[in-house]
């Protein structure tokens, strides 16, 4: 009798082809809810970047303009001078193209500033908004 028990267990000692088959859809399962949420977080992080990357270059120009009177030729200005440290890049922008658009006040004597700076990426945010028009 103790002989017959043994020989049964040593038979059941691995797992069956539909146990393993169950597992594996569950794991599939949850891969399947986790990954749109994963995908999601990262553009809300993108969006974070960018935006807090817009704020820095804009207060850059904005105390750029406070201490000289007009604002700078170029972004490169403001890290010759140590408004930045760095320029930035766009974080949502998928393709090497210029990272920032500018917007240029002309002055009287000829020169001209950049007095704002946009992303170029053609993207869309998730509130549906452009990222060019933040």
């Amino acid at each position: 009798m103790t002989g017959n028990r043994y020989a049964r267990r040593q038979a059941q000692q691995g797992f069956t082809l539909i146990e393993v088959l169950v597992v594996i859809v569950l794991i599939s399962i949850l891969a399947a809810v986790a990954v749109p949420v994963v995908s999601g977080s990262v553009e809300k992080a993108r969006e974070a970047a960018l935006k807090e990357n817009l704020q820095v270059m804009r207060k850059s120009l904005d105390d750029f303009f406070a201490d000289h009177g007009r604002y700078p030729a170029s972004l490169e200005v403001l890290v010759d001078k140590r408004y930045l440290r760095f320029i930035p890049e766009d974080p949502v922008l998928e393709a090497p193209a210029p990272q920032w658009q500018t917007e240029l006040t002309r002055y009287s004597d000829g020169g001209q500033g950049i007095h704002d700076v946009h992303s170029t990426s053609g993207g869309t945010a998730n509130d549906g908004s452009r990222y060019a028009d933040w």
